[in-house]
């Protein structure tokens, strides 16, 4: 098992623009493609996956002065925001980590088979989201099968809402054949932002407030391209941190830098996915009947190629940040909570049907639900991350455990303990 195990954190440590074209090749040559035209849009997802990581880790080092300068300003927290690597690292620790992809590739298989669902995920490394709740479960329990069950849920729960939200996805995002399977954004974030917008709907005033970059550059005209809203949203969070004229410059050629190129490195992604979407739908009609179709789970960074979606990361991070200095009760510093808003607001994004306001609140809404709820779940955290080895001193938790399944888990753990 251990030998299973360390072959499974080799092939996870390549990272996604690795995996990915491997795992789009195959399953474009199970579809039935050309050889050579599966490894192509194989190789091309990857490229696309390479570009939309480097242009994300542009905007987080565009915006690092502005986190810097609020960050100096909290102390006296009493929990430590571990991030996200070290607890994926920690869910692989657990005993049942080697079976969890190829039974959960199986149930999937077989539900799209029996026609119950319409998404084959194939977001494989962040498989550590089905598998977290089931090692909170099995550090906390002690059982195996508790933590192995709870895992396969989580993996199927997946697929239910990747069908549930494939439409939104592809209506809004313009990606077709596609739906987002990372289920802490899915089956988390996008419920609590439609809430968000459902209480907006009854707030007089508020509710009739429809402002969309596309508004924006019909009424500002090139003040409301998408390339000058990053360079002026630069300019005012380099000068409300008190930024030097040369910081303040490279922030905002850096947010401007990230508008122009994060579409295209999505386009680059989709060239890749397109064929794979065509020749699973031409499958699909084959072998079982007219009308069948399949939808791609991908990792909600596909929809990171919207403009609003990026607008609406520059602007939250720093009232995150905010939140976390002047609300009551915070415990924790949002440091690996910050590296999450960009994936966090597209769904946020696609909820509010690109309404930068609505997007924002929703945006900023969530995140502070984070902040109380990781904090509530941390002493089961702690125990699950000092006993997969992550050793921590005093307590600490991260964004992945304030999910509303993990929250119920540490619940449950708290009645009987």
């Amino acid at each position: 098992m251990d030998s299973i195990i360390n072959i499974i954190h080799t092939i996870f440590n390549l990272g996604a623009s690795a995996i990915l074209p491997i795992v789009i090749a195959l399953l474009g040559i199970f579809f039935r493609m050309k050889v050579s035209e599966a490894i192509k849009s194989g190789l091309m997802v990857g490229v696309g996956f390479i570009g939309l990581t480097l242009v994300v880790k542009l905007l987080s080092s565009s915006l690092e002065p502005a986190v810097s300068h609020y960050a100096k300003l909290g102390s006296g927290y009493t929990i430590l925001d571990v991030g996200w690597p070290a607890v994926g690292a920690a869910s692989w620790v657990a005993p049942f980590a080697a079976l969890a992809i190829p039974l959960g590739l199986a149930i999937n298989l077989l539900l799209v088979r029996l026609k119950l669902t319409k998404t084959m995920n194939v977001d494989i490394w962040n498989y550590m989201h089905f598998l977290i709740p089931g090692a909170l479960a099995y550090f906390l329990f002690g059982s195996f099968w508790l933590g192995l069950g709870i895992t396969l849920v989580m993996s199927v729960i997946a697929l239910f809402i990747g069908d549930l939200i494939a439409k939104r996805w592809q209506d809004y995002f313009g990606l077709e054949g596609t739906t987002c399977t990372t289920i802490i954004y899915s089956g988390w974030g996008i419920p609590i932002a439609m809430l968000v917008n459902k209480i907006i709907d009854f707030i007089p005033g508020l509710n009739k407030m429809d402002i969309s970059l596309e508004t924006a550059n019909r009424r500002l005209g090139v003040l409301g391209t998408p390339i000058i809203i990053g360079f002026l949203v630069g300019i005012l969070l380099a000068a409300l941190t008190r930024q030097d004229l040369t910081v303040t410059i490279n922030m905002a050629m850096g947010i401007a830098a990230v508008m122009v190129l994060m579409p295209k490195v999505v386009s680059v992604l989709m060239d890749g996915l397109s064929p794979i979407g065509k020749a699973a739908k031409n499958f699909m009609t084959k072998r079982m009947g007219p009308g069948s179709e399949l939808n791609i789970g991908m990792d909600i960074a596909l929809g990171l190629g919207d403009a609003t979606t990026i607008t609406t990361t520059v602007i939250s991070i720093p009232l995150v940040i905010l939140c976390a200095l002047i609300l009551p009760g915070i415990q924790f510093f949002p440091v690996g909570l910050l590296m999450s808003v960009c994936y966090i607001s597209v769904g946020c994004t696609m909820a509010s049907k690109g309404n930068l306001l609505r997007s924002i609140i929703s945006t900023v809404v969530f995140c502070v639900i984070t902040l109380y709820l990781a904090a509530y779940v941390a002493p089961g955290a702690t125990k699950m991350l000092n006993s997969a080895g992550v050793n921590i001193s005093g307590q600490g938790t991260d964004v992945t455990f304030s999910e509303i399944w993990n929250v119920v888990i540490y619940w449950i753990y708290s009645l009987v303990h």
